[in-house]
Order: C-alpha cells, then structure tokens, then sequence
C-alpha cells in the first residue's frame, strides 16, 4: 500500500506540473500585454482582438484535438504542446508586426486547447487508476502556476522594460516543469482506431463518431459553469466600483477574494469528492454560487457582493475539475468536446454580461452570472454520477451515464 501511494503522488505531481506549467505560460504572456501594446502601438480594440484570437484559436482546436488524442496519446500531446508554447511565448517576444502576433497567439491558442485536454486526460486517467480523487487539486496547481508567473513579471519588469529577457527567462521555467513532468506521466493507451463504414467496392471510410446525448449534456454543463468563471474574473471589480460604490483600493479585492475562496476550495475539493461524490459536489456547489449570487446583488452594498463573490468561487471550484472527469470517462471525443465548448463559454459569457449591462445595468449583468450558476446545478440532473461509495473504496472506473441509459 506504501508503494501505491508513492507512485500516485509521483505522478499526480507530474501531471500537477503541467496545470503549473499552463497557468504560467498564459499568465507570463497576458501579463505584459502592456508592453505588448507599447511596442507594437496597439488601440485598445486591436488588444482585445490579441485576445479573442487566442480565446477562438482554443475553440476552434476541437477537431485536431480529437484527431492528436487518438493518434498520439495523451502523454505525448501533452509534451509536444507544452513544447510548442515554449516556442510560441519565444516568437512572440520577438514578433515583428501586429498580424504576426495575431498568427502567434492563435497558434497559442491551438497549443492551449491540445494540452487543455491532454492534461485533463492524464488527471482523469490517474483517479481511475488509482480510484482516488486528485482532479481539484490538479486544476488548483493551474493558479499557482499563474500567481508565480505574475511574481517572476513583476521582478522582471522591475529589470527590464522589454520582454525578451521576461519570456526566455520563463521559457526556462516552462522547459523545466516539462522536464520533471515527463518521467512520471502516465502511459499513454494504443491509439485508437476511427470508426469506419464499408463502402461499395470493399472500400472503407473514416466518419466522425457523432456526440451522444451524455457528451451532449455534459458540454451544454460546461459552458455555463465557465460562463460564471470567466464573467466574475472580467467583472467584479467594475460592479463593486459602479454598482456597489466601491473605491479605487477596495475594488480589485472581488477578484482577489474570488481567486483565494477557489485556490482553497480546490485544495480541499477531493475530500469532499470522495466524501459526498462528484454529482453532490456540482450540483450543491453551483447551486450555493447561483443562490449566494444572487442574493447578494439583492442586498447590496460592498461587504454583501465580497460574501457573494466568496460563494461563488467556494461553489464552482469543484465544479470543471469533475466535468472533465466525467468527459473522460466518455473518451477523448468527450474531453475534446466538453473542453472546446468551455473554451466557448469563457469566451461569449464576458461579452453577453457586457451587452446585457449595455441594455438595462450591470446588477442584470451579474444576475445572468447568478442563473449560469444554477442551470449548471439543473443540467447535472441529466447525468447519472458514480457514488461517492465506488470512489472512497477505490474504484478503478469513473462513469457518467445518461439518467435512465443502461
């Protein structure tokens, strides 16, 4: 049992390397977007589109992700992308022209989407294995590696005002996590094989698997539940300025108690998975974020919207970690799927609280947030989820199946 135990803690940090690994190369790049913008003398629309690109690079990733997953395995997709943003962070720091950058960061968004996947697989992979629960604290390893890119910016920029130095410096950092990743990652499966049909002639030919009803739900899931992650992170801190008369020092303190609530929640996250199980864990914990929401845009007021703030980063956290799981129990059509359509969410969910605010305020704005959250809580119905019981007694599968599906 000793042994056992070592080789899932190897590996979960090995697999917890490569969460480090992307929240760092994301947030080393988005960090100095400032610089970005002087070099290239940028207009704030010619920024924001810098990042819907990347954001649509992600979305738009599906196809080849399934493809690459089948083909090559999640260990091996995930060592290639990481290589690939290494390589990709080194170009954009030399990048010549605003359409360049553009190529660059949708290529990044690309790399993001196959490692996205590919490291969700390997996490799910490793709960399955094992039959314990690890998934939470994996994506919490995500913001640790954002917190610690944003400390190594601020050194950096302390030094240098240019990016060059920043981004190799960190390309270190990024090459080095692989490296300690790699030796424990879990090996990957023999490819596996696309349906075909038989054809006229004795001919076959490839047809993509159509999504089942499960995948189908659990991506419907998935969009709403970044919807909420995305939209608290873009406007918390506009609400409690505007709405809730907040001043200029106490604003920023909505993302910041969102983040700490969700880094501790994800800490804990596994116990209470394997205490209460992942159906009870979502379908509780967006529902406390929906509700604690959406009383506190009733209330008003400052303290009101931080404790609401708090309930929704302390719901959610758990909430993407066990959708993943779920998706891969399904198959890397699934994952690749439910990852893509996350990546969707995260994107239109900013913009939809923006026009909504356009149209009538901000509080209805935040209130959309509010009811993402709950029909997260209502789309988990549609699933049947592994007991609590099969996973605490190490359980070697995870499965999620459509309620009343044999």
């Amino acid at each position: 049992m000793p042994r056992v135990l070592d080789d899932f803690r190897r590996t979960q940090l090995a697999i917890a390397a490569l969460f480090c690994f992307l929240g760092f190369q994301y947030a080393t790049w988005i960090s100095r977007i400032p610089a970005l913008k002087t070099r290239l003398d940028l207009s704030a629309g010619e920024v924001g589109l810098l990042l819907m690109v990347t954001g649509a690079g992600a979305a738009a990733s599906f196809p080849l992700v399934t493809f690459l997953m089948k083909r090559l395995g999640a260990r091996r997709l995930a060592l290639l992308s990481g290589l690939g943003l290494v390589a990709i962070l080194l170009a954009l720091s030399v990048a010549p022209n605003y359409p360049v950058t553009l190529v660059i960061l949708c290529a990044d968004g690309v790399a993001v989407g196959c490692l996205n996947v590919a490291m969700n697989a390997q996490g799910a992979a490793l709960e399955a294995a094992h039959g314990r629960t690890a998934m939470t604290q994996l994506h919490a390893t995500f913001s640790a590696g954002s917190f610690l890119a944003a400390l190594v910016s601020s050194g950096m920029t302390a030094l240098t005002s240019g990016i060059v130095t920043h981004f190799a410096v960190a390309s270190a950092v990024l090459l080095l996590l692989l490296a300690c990743a790699r030796p424990r990652l879990l090996a990957d499966d023999a490819p596996a094989k696309e349906p075909a049909e038989q054809e006229e002639g004795g001919k076959t030919r490839r047809r993509m698997a159509r999504p089942t009803r499960v995948m189908l739900w659990l991506g419907c899931t998935m969009v709403f539940a970044e919807v909420v992650e995305g939209s608290m992170n873009d406007w918390s801190a506009l609400y409690l300025k505007d709405v809730a008369g907040a001043s200029a020092q106490v604003a920023p303190l909505g993302i910041a108690v969102i983040s700490v609530v969700m880094v501790l929640a994800r800490l804990f996250g596994d116990g209470w998975r394997s205490r209460w199980g992942d159906a009870v864990v979502v379908r509780v914990g967006s529902a406390v974020a929906g509700i604690g929401l959406a009383l506190a845009l009733l209330a008003g007021g400052v303290v009101p919207a931080l404790l609401g703030f708090a309930c929704v980063g302390l719901g959610v956290a758990a909430v993407t970690p066990c959708l993943y799981v779920a998706a891969a129990a399904e198959g890397p059509d699934a994952l690749s799927l439910v990852a893509a359509t996350g990546t969707t969410g995260l994107l239109v969910g900013p913009a939809l609280i923006g026009f909504v605010a356009e149209a009538s305020n901000l509080t209805w704005g935040m209130a959309v947030v509010a009811a993402s959250a709950v029909i997260v809580s209502l789309c988990t119905t549609r699933l049947q989820w592994t007991p609590a019981k099969a996973s605490s007694e190490g359980s070697k599968e995870a499965e999620v199946v459509e309620e009343g599906a044999t």
